[in-house]
């Protein structure tokens, strides 16, 4: 199997990586998509009540040994069983997706460049810079509508871990990234250049 290459999505919580991915899929299919949230550390005891208990805003929320261990995995050819985050009960699931390699991997969350180990195993790096107010509004409506959470809850962790996590881990790790892309998915030139790097991965480009 040709050289396997990772492109690194990384960006705050709603700033439009996962609507860039989804561009990019419209446009080629052949790649492994691998979800740095799926990758979160079980946290049993969270409730709406008591949602600051577990910092999901913390690089230590990850499990980053079995990240690394997978991203090894797939760059080497070999398939992995990737884990499944239960976002309601905020758990790791007993589900696994078995993942067969291909020559591309995107590799997308919110911290995927604040560990070295993590960031080494990445070949093109891509940060989504959204302003914070688009990005709070995004989070607060996905937040109600799909993991259940109150109007309250949300606003507590954003005031409390999620902004300044943002500033502490997030944001300083625009530093090392290839390409900025302003305005998440809506950035047209930023997506071509993507797709350009992407085609000739999938091409057999070097």
């Amino acid at each position: 199997m040709n050289p396997v290459k990772v492109i690194g999505i990384c960006g705050g919580s709603g700033s439009g990586k996962t609507t860039i991915v989804r561009k990019i899929s419209e446009v080629v299919s052949d790649f492994v998509f691998l979800p740095q949230d799926n990758y979160y550390k079980s946290a049993e005891f969270i409730s709406n009540s008591n949602i600051t208990a577990f910092n999901f805003d913390h690089p230590d929320a990850f499990d980053n040994d079995l990240l690394i261990e997978h991203l090894t995995q797939l760059r080497s050819g070999s398939p992995i069983a990737m884990p499944v985050y239960d976002f309601v009960h905020h758990r790791r699931t007993e589900q696994t997706i078995q993942v067969t390699p291909r020559k591309l991997v995107i590799f997308e969350g919110i911290m995927v460049f604040t560990n070295k180990a993590v960031r080494d195993l990445i070949d093109l790096k891509s940060y989504v810079d959204t302003p914070d107010d688009i990005r709070f509004i995004r989070r607060l409506n996905r937040d109600i509508k799909e993991r259940g959470r109150t109007v309250d809850s949300v606003v507590e962790q954003y005031l409390n871990v999620v902004r300044p996590g943002h500033y502490e881990f997030i944001e300083p790790t625009k530093s090392y990234a290839d390409i900025i892309i302003p305005e998440g998915g809506a950035n047209e030139r930023a997506l071509n250049v993507l797709v350009t790097f992407i085609n000739s991965v999938l091409n057999g480009a070097p």
